[in-house]
């Protein structure tokens, strides 16, 4: 029996000949019509690096899915660059964007009735928003991650982008000049591709890989590689596979054991802050209570073996030239940190799809016997200041105790003039509030104040506390995703300067908390003055839909398939 797609629905029976007229005008003919027609899903454009040659990956896909019986079709989607909104207003946009990604390919892929989803992503907010996306519209799936930049040349050593915004503090510190700034600019991003470092859209590369969403060995190779054509054919032929047979839907993939296991990638590599709120999403996407205390509690138990920036010393390059992201995975399998018996999109579980993958080298990757750090890069912590949890990379701290009087600004932009001018002393905790996921809203990054900080030399003795994110380029004592945010009456929206807070990121103590009653805090937060809600477009009907953070900063109820009545048709099996 022919097995028959829900893409008849835009085509077969008299009622849809001038469907078919649009299917023509495509340019496709009577037999390529009746194939199961496949969304190819990408972020390419002329936003960033990141997204440059996102189309010329697609075009591979394309054919390989036409290779392999299927009719393709582009499907563009918005993409919003953080390496052109930081610092500024335009920041609010970033996390904004992975909702409208996601939302994107549910309208196309429900509007159209595709009968499969190819998303290609290389920036932070892409790739999550895709796979978001293709968990919620729950056809056969494959996610690819569009690849590093190359990392540059500045005197002699490899460079990137990360290096270039601490130059930024240092010549406001006067140790460095403006000619030094210009040089490193203009060396430290020579390719196509996402930032060099193990920061946020790499840390969510291999994070597809892990979750089973990606095929193995995918994400790490870098953008430019001649090698990314035929792994996007080889992709699309998998996909394929899928579609024509009974492969596991994305949601029979992403399960709490894949979930975790994503976890224990990102603290197995000293991966970005940023995975604890996209984690959690996709998870919501797929029914799934997985909030920020079930991600601490995977990131506490793993240990740190990749030796990768900002943290550590290698670059994603790197990590491709050792065997990739299946390396880490390989070894945290065999010494009992993965569930080996995920399932990925192939329809093959995790520990089979890793038998081929590499040893570590020793260098980029080590072996659990001498991990860097037994409890991982990345851990949350709690306490009267943070009862939802806070969020710190601890991979490459010094130190991981600080107590110290508070400094705060209402803003970024408060806080971005005061570190500029110096004004704050060794020692301070700088507290940045209104900047949640309400708030903001859309919870802002601040890697150009912890740049200047870590320019200006104040990176080790400074911490820094916020309701908003940081980048996964940031390194030093920042604290982020501070929940309840001030905009939900968290205590952060009680501090006062002066007031002194104490963190300690050991391990066996994971607290921060202010030297404050529990009076005095909820004194202070009756008194407090209350901001005024944004108006008008898209961030006012983020702020008015948003949840909290620490839950993964979503936008819906999850889980519910959209489905009425008296509109049952062929794909309600498929999407239920």
């Amino acid at each position: 029996m022919t097995k028959k797609f829900r893409s008849a629905t835009i085509y077969d029976g008299t009622m849809r000949a001038t469907t078919r007229s649009f299917l023509y005008a495509l340019g496709q003919d009577d037999d390529e019509i009746t194939r199961p027609h496949i969304g190819v899903f990408h972020t390419g454009g002329e936003m960033s690096p990141c997204n440059l040659n996102l189309r010329d990956q697609a075009q591979h896909a394309k054919t390989g899915i036409y290779a392999s019986g299927g009719m393709p079709h582009e499907c563009p989607v918005v993409s919003v660059s953080d390496g052109l909104s930081i610092a500024h207003s335009g920041m609010r946009f970033s996390l904004v964007s992975r909702e409208l990604i996601a939302d994107s390919v549910e309208a196309s892929v429900r509007g159209h009735q595709w009968d499969g989803i190819f998303g290609i992503g290389g920036c932070d907010k892409n790739l999550p928003g895709i796979m978001m996306g293709m968990v919620r519209c729950n056809v056969p799936s494959v996610f690819v991650h569009g690849g590093s930049a190359l990392p540059g040349q500045f005197r002699g050593r490899d460079t990137n982008v990360g290096e270039t915004y601490e130059m930024i503090g240092k010549v406001l510190a006067g140790s460095a000049t403006l000619d030094d700034l210009t040089e490193i600019s203009h060396a430290c991003l020579p390719t196509a591709g996402s930032c060099a470092g193990q920061f946020t859209a790499n840390t969510m590369g291999m994070v597809s890989e892990a979750i089973g969403l990606a095929p193995l060995g995918s994400s790490m190779v870098p953008a430019v590689f001649s090698e990314r054509a035929p792994l996007m054919r080889r992709a699309a032929a998998s996909l394929m596979r899928a579609v024509f047979g009974d492969a596991p839907l994305p949601r029979d993939v992403v399960t709490r054991q894949s979930l975790e296991n994503a976890c224990a990638v990102v603290s197995a590599t000293g991966g970005s802050t940023n995975a604890a709120l996209h984690i959690p999403a996709i998870a919501h996407e797929a029914g799934i209570a997985f909030h920020l205390d079930d991600v601490a509690e995977v990131f506490a138990r793993t240990p740190l073996l990749a030796d990768l920036q900002p943290g550590g010393r290698f670059l994603a390059r790197d990590l491709y030239y050792v065997g990739g992201a299946g390396v880490v995975m390989r070894e945290l399998l065999s010494a009992g940190y993965l569930h080996g018996d995920a399932m990925t999109f192939t329809g093959r579980t995790l520990a089979d799809e890793l038998q081929s993958a590499a040893r570590p080298d020793g260098h980029v990757v080590r072996d659990t016997a001498h991990a860097i750090s037994a409890t991982g890069g990345l851990t949350v912590l709690t306490g009267n200041l943070c009862p939802d949890g806070a969020l710190l990379k601890t991979a490459g701290l010094t130190t991981l105790v600080h107590r110290g009087p508070a400094r705060v600004f209402e803003s970024e932009e408060h806080a971005q003039a005061a570190v500029r001018e110096r004004q704050y002393q060794a020692g301070d905790v700088i507290v940045i509030r209104n900047e949640g996921p309400r708030g903001g809203p859309g919870m802002r990054e601040m890697l150009g104040i912890t740049a200047l900080i870590y320019g200006q030399g104040l990176g080790a003795s400074v911490a820094l506390l916020t309701d908003g994110r940081f980048s996964g380029a940031t390194r030093g004592f920042c604290i982020g995703h501070a929940g309840p945010e001030a905009a939900d009456g968290g205590p952060i929206a009680a501090l006062r300067d002066g007031d002194i807070i104490d963190i300690d990121a050991r391990p066996e103590v994971r607290r921060i908390s202010v030297a404050l009653s529990e009076f005095e805090l909820h004194a202070r937060l009756a008194s407090r003055t209350i901001r005024p809600p944004v108006r008008g477009g898209v961030l006012e009907k983020y702020a008015l839909t948003v949840r909290p953070g620490h839950v993964g900063a979503v936008t819906h109820s999850g889980g519910v398939i959209w489905e009425r009545d008296d509109e049952i048709e062929t794909s309600t099996t498929a999407e239920s």
